[in-house]
């Protein structure tokens, strides 16, 4: 379909401009139709394997993809937020990330920003400022225990409450026991290549795998003292909160006397952040959610072979977590055409889509 769009002058600004026609958008140079479609594609498949499937240039479609997922998101609803999540995700090689914020009740990307840390929390709340929405509006945030987060959320959101997530912390438990067992296998060979047996919860292991376990946790190794220091704080998130704080109070009693060095790093840290750790009995916020944004994200970015700038990927984060919706085939004056799949198939074939 090849069509030269009149233009006519304008009588009271004297300039020339292009006739708005219903079925494309203004100096889009596609039709509405086959930007539904290239939306489709692009959700499905990389942008680069869309281009080529329509004969465009991926440059072209990229900016028909930021069209839409930038409008999506001017007219996201965040009103109501007063609950984030924030992590960060690698963008690309060399320690190079972008930090998400979620809104755990609603379950959106509110936010991405290129970085992690402190900056990026000043980012967000311009972000809030801009929508309208004052910073004590938030009420929780839930994060890991970095302290570029900490301090960012004390700056930006000072009225906030931390929530420390939950996983977070049996992680940093979980790489203790394993600095652990590295250290102690020179002297102990058994231990090796028993990594994921340390790590992996219990129902998860093998049957060799549990024997193996049975066998090495209770001998005289600091790697199996380690590792029922690691199973006494995990029962921690079973305990009643009633009971949690003294809970805790004795496991940390329990890893200072521990005489293992990493655990007692780590038993050091816990005892810092120790309210925020307890703050997740009364709020139950974690950081899950966001765990499952960041696989998606870095399946995309996998399929996609990364992306030429972070702009795309955080495009493609808005487009993939948030399930932004795909343009309809709209007419200006409010009805919907949809052109038959018969016909689809023929332009897609006959390359012809292109208005000129």
């Amino acid at each position: 379909m090849h069509v030269r769009v009149p233009r006519v002058r304008c009588h009271s600004c004297s300039k020339v401009t292009q006739v708005l026609v219903k079925w494309s958008r203004p100096a889009a140079h596609f039709t509405l139709a086959f930007e539904s479609w290239a939306m489709q594609l692009m959700a499905e498949m990389p942008v680069n394997a869309a281009a080529r499937e329509l004969w465009e240039h991926d440059t072209r479609m990229w900016r028909i993809f930021h069209h839409y997922v930038d409008k999506a998101m001017a007219s996201l609803d965040v009103t109501t937020v007063k609950r984030i999540a924030i992590d960060e995700t690698s963008s690309r090689r060399g320690h190079r990330y972008i930090t998400l914020f979620v809104d755990v009740d609603r379950k959106i990307v509110l936010f991405a920003a290129e970085g992690k840390g402190k900056d990026t929390l000043a980012q967000f709340r311009q972000y809030l400022s801009y929508k309208g929405i004052p910073a004590e509006q938030i009420e929780e945030v839930c994060c890991d225990l970095s302290p570029a987060f900490i301090r960012g959320i004390e700056a930006s959101f000072p009225q906030a409450e931390i929530i420390f997530d939950k996983f977070h912390v049996m992680k940093l438990v979980g790489e203790a026991v394993d600095q652990v067992r590295i250290q102690e296998q020179k002297q102990a060979p058994e231990l090796k290549k028993t990594k994921y047996i340390w790590l992996k919860n219990e129902d998860k292991l093998t049957s060799e795998q549990r024997e193996t376990l049975e066998r090495l946790k209770d001998g005289n190794l600091q790697t199996g003292r380690a590792y029922r220091l690691k199973l006494a704080l995990q029962d921690l998130w079973q305990v009643r909160h009633v009971y949690a704080d003294l809970y805790l109070k004795e496991w940390l009693g329990w890893a200072e006397r521990s005489q293992v060095e990493p655990i007692m790093k780590v038993a050091q840290t816990v005892k810092k952040h120790r309210s925020g750790i307890l703050r997740w009995f009364h709020s139950r916020l974690t950081n899950g959610l966001l765990e499952g944004i960041n696989g998606l994200v870095q399946a995309a970015k996998h399929r996609a072979r990364s992306y030429r700038n972070v702009e795309n990927l955080i495009a493609m984060v808005y487009m993939t977590a948030n399930k932004t919706k795909l343009p309809a085939l709209a007419a200006r004056r409010g009805k919907v055409h949809y052109l038959p799949s018969l016909l689809y198939q023929w332009l897609r074939n006959s390359y012809i889509c292109t208005i000129l």
